[in-house]
C-alpha cells in the first residue's frame, strides 16, 4: 500500500553517520559529528531522511535520545512528510515512540502519502502498545484541549478512513478493541458530506477477521448499514468467500449482546470488574455464534485479546461463597457499591444490556438494582471469601439450590423490570448453564 516505501529506504544507508544511526553505534556517530558538526543536519539524498528518522525507524533509543539532546526538532519531515514518530509507530518501536512523545512530538502531523497520522500508522501495523501510548499522550496534551480527544481518535486520512477502519482492515483485533474503548465510532463511514461509505464492519468483512467482526458487533456495529456500492457487510463477506464471517453478519442471524458503553458507570468501571463483564459478554456471544455456525462446517476462533492475565468468571467458583440469586448457577462476582447487592457477571451484564444501547445516544438511563430498585451508579468486584469450608459447601450445594429455585423462588411482584430479568434468566436456568443463549438475549429489536 506504499506505507512502507520510505521506511524501507532507511535501510539503504549503511555507511557514514546514517549507518551509525541505523546500527545504534553512538560512539562512531559522535566521532563523525565531532569531525564535521554540519552532518547533524544532513538528510539522505532521495528520501530526505534525517538522523532522527534513522534512529526512530530502527529502534535505536540511545542514539535517538542523544540526537534530541542536541536540540534536533522532533518533528523533522522526510520526503513524504513523515515524522520520526510516524516511522517509530510504523515499526512498533515503543521506546522511541515514548521518547518522542516525551519530547513533545506533534501527534497531529499528516503525511503526504495518504494523509495519515502516527495513530493511523500504529493501528494499521497492529502495534497496540504504540497505539495506547499515543492515545495516552493525546489525553494529556494540547490536542485534547484544542482539537478534542474524541475527534483525534476518529481522525480521518485522505480516503476518509479512521484508525478503526485501518485496524479492522488489517485484522488487528487488539487495536480494534483499544480504539473502541477510547471512543472510536463503530459506525464511522468513509463517505463524506452525507454520502454513504464503508464502515469498519465492511472492511473487517472484506479482511475476514472473526475477531474484529465480533469486537465491532459487540460495540453496536450496524449489520444493515450500506457502503457506497449499496452493499451490507454480509454481502461483502460473501464476495470475498469468508463464510464464517458471513454467517455472523447475516441480518437474519440473532443479534449479539452489545457492550453497554453509553452508561456512565460502565465507562468508570475498575479494571477487575471490567474484565469480568467483558468475559461474560464474550461467552454470551460465543454461545450465540456456536448456534449460528452449527452445521455450517465452520469453527469459532478464540479471540486473541482474551488470553493471558484475564480474570475468568469460572475461577470464582473456587473463591466465592455466594451463588447468584437470579440464575442460581454462577457465583456472585459483581457487587452494586451503594446497596451492596451481588450478582454474577452474566446476570449483571444482561441487566445493563436490557435495552440495546444506541451509539448515537449521548446519555442512557442507568438500570436499577433488581433487589432494592435503587439506581446503579457503581459496580465493583464482589468481596472474596477465604474460608475453604464455605467454598466447598457452596459449590456442593449449587445443584440443589438451582433445582429448588425454579420451584419456590419468586421475584418481587412490584418490579416489572425485575420480572423481565427473572423470566430471561429462568430460561437460562432451564439449560443449567447460567449463560445467555443466543435465542434468549433480552435486547431484541422492537417489533
Amino acid at each position: 500500500m506504499g506505507q512502507g516505501l520510505s521506511c524501507a529506504s532507511v535501510n539503504h544507508h549503511e555507511t557514514g553517520v546514517f549507518g551509525s544511526a541505523q546500527s545504534g553505534n553512538l560512539d562512531a556517530l559522535k566521532s563523525e559529528l565531532e569531525d564535521d558538526p554540519s552532518l547533524l543536519h544532513q538528510e539522505s539524498l532521495y528520501d530526505h531522511q534525517s538522523l532522527l528518522h534513522m534512529a526512530a525507524a530502527n529502534g535505536q533509543i540511545h542514539v535517538l535520545s542523544w540526537l534530541l539532546e542536541q536540540a534536533l526538532h522532533p518533528d523533522l519531515l522526510n520526503r513524504h512528510k513523515q515524522t520520526p514518530l510516524m516511522l517509530a509507530a510504523m515499526r512498533g518501536k515503543i521506546a522511541c515512540v515514548e521518547k518522542l512523545l516525551h519530547a513533545r512530538a506533534n501527534i497531529l502531523m499528516f503525511d503526504s502519502l495518504r494523509g495519515r497520522t502516527c495513530l493511523h500508522y500504529a493501528a494499521y501495523y497492529g502495534h497496540s502498545d504504540c497505539l495506547q501510548a499515543i492515545l495516552s499522550a493525546a489525553r494529556t496534551s494540547h490536542v485534547a484541549m484544542s482539537w478534542g480527544y474524541a475527534r483525534f481518535v476518529n481522525i480521518r486520512d485522505a480516503k476518509g478512513e479512521t484508525p478503526l477502519h485501518l485496524a479492522a482492515r488489517q485484522r488487528r483485533p487488539d487495536c480494534v478493541h483499544i480504539l473502541l474503548e477510547n471512543g472510536a465510532l463503530v459506525c464511522a463511514s468513509t463517505g463524506g458530506y452525507g454520502y454513504p461509505g464503508s464502515t469498519p464492519l465492511h472492511v473487517a468483512a472484506r479482511g475476514g477477521s472473526l475477531d474484529c467482526i465480533r469486537e465491532l458487533l459487540a460495540w453496536g456495529a450496524d449489520r444493515l448499514q450500506r457502503d457506497a456500492s449499496g452493499r451490507i457487510p454480509y454481502v461483502v463477506a460473501l464476495k470475498y468467500k469468508h463464510g464464517a464471517c458471513a454467517a455472523l453478519l447475516n441480518p437474519s442471524a440473532a443479534e449479539p449482546l452489545v457492550w453497554p458503553s453509553p452508561l456512565k458507570f460502565i465507562s468508570e468501571l475498575n479494571p477487575e470488574a471490567k474484565v469480568l463483564l467483558e468475559r461474560a459478554l464474550m461467552e454470551a456471544n460465543r454461545e450465540r455464534e456456536k448456534t449460528i455456525l452449527k452445521g455450517t462446517g465452520y469453527s469459532i476462533e478464540s479471540p486473541s485479546h482474551s488470553d493471558g492475565g484475564a480474570i475468568d468468571d469460572t475461577m470464582s467458583e473456587g473463591s466465592e461463597t455466594e451463588l447468584c440469586c437470579i440464575c442460581f448457577d454462577q457465583v456472585c462476582t459483581i457487587e452494586v457499591r451503594d446497596c451492596g447487592h451481588q450478582m454474577c457477571a452474566h446476570c449483571t451484564l444482561a441487566l445493563c444490556c436490557h435495552k440495546k444501547p444506541n451509539p448515537t445516544t449521548a446519555s442512557v438511563n442507568p438500570p436499577v438494582c433488581p433487589f432494592c430498585r435503587s439506581s446503579i451508579a457503581c459496580l465493583v468486584v464482589a468481596q472474596l471469601s477465604s474460608d475453604p469450608e464455605d467454598i466447598e459447601n457452596t459449590i456442593s450445594s449449587s445443584k440443589l439450590m438451582r433445582r429448588s429455585s425454579r420451584q419456590s423462588w419468586t421475584p418481587s411482584e412490584g418490579s416489572s423490570s425485575f420480572k423481565g430479568l427473572s423470566a430471561a434468566f429462568g430460561r437460562m436456568g432451564a439449560h443449567g448453564s447460567g449463560r445467555i443463549g443466543p435465542d434468549e438475549v433480552i435486547d431484541k429489536p422492537n417489533e
